[in-house]
């Protein structure tokens, strides 16, 4: 349960500033840098309908061509990601009027946009989520033919910039070219981020108290190994474990007021797939 609330809590994070992103920064740039939101961005400016009209329209057609095609597979999270993301568009269309954009810097504002736009993406995959829009394209691409589907969403993505050039002019095209590029790695750099975990090696010649640590507080496993130095041949106890983020500098704390002379490698891991981490929850 906690987990799960864990889960919402961050959809529902991540789709405020996926939002935040999108309306107050991309849409009165002109930044088309792909997706549902580039695709409205371009055609509030070539129709009467506004931007956040359009985005909503997308979602909810690309919703329901999602249920119509994969059925359970377009996901309840997604669904509620996506007609939120709508929602709050079109509220804030209503509540906070956008006529110009914020300020006069557009290489600011699109760092704020890839920055908003990447942390939100980010946390709602984190919560096993996704926006909708494209990623429901994806799916369906996935599902039906054996193209490359990343290599075809960023075709998708590159022409929506590229669409700009025309409707926005060079500058703004320019921009949003930039920002496609930058959301790229913004996006890996943050889901990375939120993933990282801490792999530990300790050498000890205390292993029953460090493992009871570990193993009570911290409710991870542990793997023992045997070895000898080979300088002293002194008989050595070898821990692997692994823990969060946050967890690693207690931990490591403890395995030196246990073993002062320990010997304790740490490094980062990007994921870990098993119980108590991703894939088991």
């Amino acid at each position: 349960m906690n987990q799960k609330a864990k889960d919402w809590l961050l959809l529902a994070g991540g789709t405020v500033l996926l939002t935040a992103g999108v309306y107050f920064f991309k849409i009165p740039n002109g930044f088309a840098t792909g997706g549902v939101s580039g695709v409205g961005t371009v055609l509030g400016r070539i129709t009467p309908v506004s931007s956040a009209t359009w985005i909503s329209i997308l979602n909810v057609v690309l919703l329901l061509i999602g249920f119509a095609v994969l059925g359970r597979e377009t996901g309840l999270k997604t669904t509620v990601c996506s007609l939120l993301f709508s929602g709050l568009t079109q509220l804030l269309e209503v509540v906070v009027p956008m006529e110009k954009p914020l300020t006069d810097q557009p290489f600011l504002e699109l760092g704020y946009a890839m920055i908003l736009t990447a942390i939100g993406s980010a946390l709602i995959f984190h919560a096993h989520a996704s926006s909708g829009g494209t990623d429901i394209v994806a799916l369906i691409l996935k599902k039906h033919t054996h193209l490359n589907v990343g290599m075809a969403l960023l075709c998708v993505d590159f022409l929506i910039a590229v669409s700009s050039f025309f409707v926005f002019g060079i500058r703004t095209g320019l921009f949003s070219l930039a920002g496609l590029f930058m959301k790229a790695f913004l996006v890996d750099s943050v889901i990375e981020s939120l993933d990282a975990c801490k792999y530990f090696v300790i050498i000890t010649t205390k292993p029953d108290a460090i493992s009871d640590y570990i193993l009570s507080s911290l409710h991870h496993g542990v793997t023992v190994e045997y070895g000898q130095g080979a300088y002293t041949h002194e008989d050595k106890t070898i821990l692997h474990t692994v823990c969060r983020r946050h967890e690693a500098p207690g931990l490591q704390q403890k395995a030196k007021d246990i073993d002062p002379e320990a010997f304790i490698i740490i490094t980062t891991s990007s994921e870990i797939i098993g119980r108590g981490f991703r894939g088991s929850l």
